[in-house]
């Protein structure tokens, strides 16, 4: 067994081992999906790790990166082992193996997202020295069965924008967004997002990022001046009608953020697990 980087490494052996890894999961991607993930996450072939037995690759860390709060940082953007190979530490292993590479890189901090009910993978983060800094909650829906009945006031309007042309959209956030739903991992893979604002008399109240393919839900923000006037509900209503999946996705949602919590169980979609936000300073 030979633990090394993945920067001579084809897509299409990362495909196959990332396939075989997650093949007894819920999560299921092809390539165009896991590709498009991989762009959006910041994928960093040269400071990615697997395990390889000769030629083959049994367990990978595909680690993307960039800045998070300002600070150079590693992100896991997946980390699988072979299940005939799994209970022999590999993940724990490529890990260590990773840390000086990415030092020398001027990586200063590591971030990752674990299931909760995920206990083995917990307990190792927490052996390598991961705190939790965050929890978060991920929601899912069929269209069909979201509730998007909008009463709005006739001033309210949606339309498209551009995200670049509204720095305040910030001050809407009543938390920081993940790595993922980050600007900046928008701004990696923009072409595959919609934007939509919604106006009352050209003042932009609020503000969604959609991404149509997979029905992920990445932004969804509202003035506090101008919440529970229907403002999201149209966002949302928007959002149903160019959704190319046949499902309604919100991913790391803070589970201290009532507003959002609240507002997707009185849309009918349903909270379906949480997860752990992680850091490790490097």
């Amino acid at each position: 067994m030979e633990i090394k980087s993945l920067s001579k490494v084809g897509f299409d052996a990362i495909f196959e081992a990332f396939n075989h890894a997650f093949a007894d999961y819920e999560l299921q991607l092809n390539k165009e999906q896991l590709q498009a993930m991989l762009k959006r996450r910041g994928f960093n072939s040269d400071l990615s790790f697997a395990a390889f037995d000769e030629s083959d690759i049994v367990a990978f860390t595909l680690n993307g990166t960039g800045d998070f709060n300002g600070i150079p940082t590693a992100y896991d953007t997946g980390t699988g082992t072979l299940k005939e190979h799994r209970g022999k530490g590999l993940a724990a292993e490529i890990f260590k193996y990773s840390t000086p590479y990415l030092s020398e890189a001027g990586i200063k901090q590591y971030l990752l997202e674990v299931l909760q009910y995920n206990t083995g993978a917990v307990s190792v983060y927490r052996n390598l020295g991961f705190e939790t800094i965050r929890e978060f909650s991920y929601f899912v829906q069929k269209n069909e069965e979201i509730s998007n009945k909008i009463s709005l006031d006739s001033s309210f309007s949606a339309k498209h924008i551009n995200i670049d042309d509204f720095i305040s959209m910030s001050d809407f956030w009543d938390f920081y967004p993940s790595w993922q739903n980050s600007f900046e991992s928008i701004e990696r893979a923009a072409g595959g997002f919609v934007c939509l604002g919604v106006f009352t008399e050209n003042k932009l109240i609020g503000y969604c990022v959609f991404e149509p393919v997979s029905g992920d839900i990445t932004q969804l923000a509202v003035d506090k001046q101008y919440r529970r006037k229907g403002a999201a509900s149209l966002l949302l209503h928007e959002m149903i009608k160019l959704n190319k999946n046949d499902a309604i996705k919100v991913i790391d949602t803070d589970v201290l953020c009532s507003s959002v919590t609240e507002f997707l169980k009185a849309k009918n979609i349903e909270l379906k697990g949480k997860q752990f936000e992680m850091i490790k300073r490097l």
